[in-house]
């Protein structure tokens, strides 16, 4: 599904968009697109507000990090990985499978 166009996420920014009804932080690391669900398994927060620090995104309120490639944990007070999903481009286009 089509969530954004390669230029409404610049590169190193984070935004979020939906999908189906999911939440979704689309994150661009030089020039790749990661997309991943937009709360923090921790304690909800909204990852999409969150920085991005190379790979990692890190949630606002109490700073977990997390690969966007993978979902892994790198930083606590998260144990959990956040579930991500396929990114595919199509010209322009986006396109995250929440399926």
């Amino acid at each position: 599904m089509k969530v954004a166009t390669r230029s409404d996420v610049s590169e190193g920014e984070v935004r979020v968009f939906s999908a189906d009804g999911v939440g979704i932080a689309l994150a661009n690391v030089g020039g790749e697109f990661y997309a991943l669900a937009d709360v923090c398994t921790h304690d909800g927060g909204p990852l999409g507000e969150g920085a991005l620090w190379g790979e990692d995104i890190e949630c606002p309120r109490h700073g977990a990090r997390f690969d966007v490639k993978t979902g892994r944990v790198r930083a606590l007070p998260a144990v959990l990985p956040v579930r991500t999903y396929p990114v595919q481009l199509n010209g322009d286009e986006v396109l995250v499978d929440v399926g």
